[in-house]
């Protein structure tokens, strides 16, 4: 149960550290990050299942695919509403969502679809617990996707570059950083990796046109971590798994879906800033 929540966990930390990625940079609440999840995975199973690439060449494809598209998005759409109220750019990613699940379903059809996998229908020993290895694999998954992204943000001039950016947009205009197109590359990024959790997240769920709306507990986990920390929404995302796998074993079976929520309004309430966020004071 642990090992599974975990697992879990681990998809809301990604699809929360996409959150966390777009926010940073822009202040914008991407609401359709759930959504590039699900457009992430049927792009790999176009490639691998309907293709027949190989299950890694598929990923790097779906990823690199997807990583375009939200460059795309970004030049095209959102870049246009930069500066607007707040409210208009959280209802302009919900629309995107809209829009994302129909696309997808006009395409794909509203059937399930399985994705072959290395780890299908095997398991491993761990501490004497016999564990699905698709389970293990989300788990290992998530922390070398965590290591390159820290590799990527700590010693690469783009990745720095992007850290300036998120800080301070106009100290970074003035130092001759290209904001915009750094704005771009995030969306990209937060894409990228929304990619790879739906990859790791299809064979234990199926991929469908609905499997977006995980994005919603993965809004849970960025809050519990702090809405703008990047260890914060890993950590958010694992507390969310671990504590809806337990909910559904020993309390009522229909609180698991409502417990990630559950923990969201706590936290709104005792620490709004979340476990690793800060209060911010601005002077007016």
């Amino acid at each position: 149960m642990l090992i599974n929540g975990l697992a879990l966990g681990c998809i809301y930390g990604l699809v929360a550290l996409g959150f966390v990625l777009v926010y940073k940079a822009t202040e914008i609440v991407n609401f359709a990050q759930g959504d590039l999840l699900m457009l992430g995975a049927f792009m790999a199973f176009t490639f691998i299942a309907t293709l027949g690439l190989d299950y890694w060449i598929g990923l790097v494809a779906a990823a690199l695919v997807l990583g375009l598209f939200g460059v795309v998005v970004d030049r095209v759409v959102l870049r246009y509403i930069i500066g607007q109220p707040q409210f208009a750019m959280i209802m302009l990613t919900i629309g995107l969502g809209f829009l994302f699940r129909s696309f997808a379903s006009m395409t794909w059809g509203p059937d399930d679809h399985s994705l072959p996998t290395p780890f299908t229908s095997k398991v491993v020993n761990v501490g004497g617990a016999i564990v699905s290895l698709e389970y293990v694999s989300i788990i290992v998954g998530t922390l070398l996707l965590c290591a390159v992204l820290y590799a990527f943000f700590r010693y690469t001039k783009l990745g720095i570059a992007m850290q300036a950016a998120s800080q301070n947009q106009l100290a970074a205009y003035y130092m001759g950083i290209p904001v915009k197109l750094i704005f771009s590359l995030i969306w990209g990024i937060s894409a990228m990796v929304a990619t790879v959790a739906g990859v790791l997240l299809a064979p234990v769920s199926l991929i469908q046109v609905n499997m977006g709306l995980i994005g919603l507990k993965a809004f849970a986990a960025a809050v519990l971590g702090g809405f703008g920390s990047i260890p914060g929404a890993l950590v958010g995302g694992a507390i969310i798994g671990v504590i809806e796998v337990f909910s559904g074993v020993y309390l009522e079976e229909g609180f698991k879906d409502v417990a990630a929520f559950v923990v969201l309004l706590t936290v709104l309430v005792v620490r709004p800033q979340g476990l690793f966020g800060q209060l911010g004071r601005k002077k007016v």
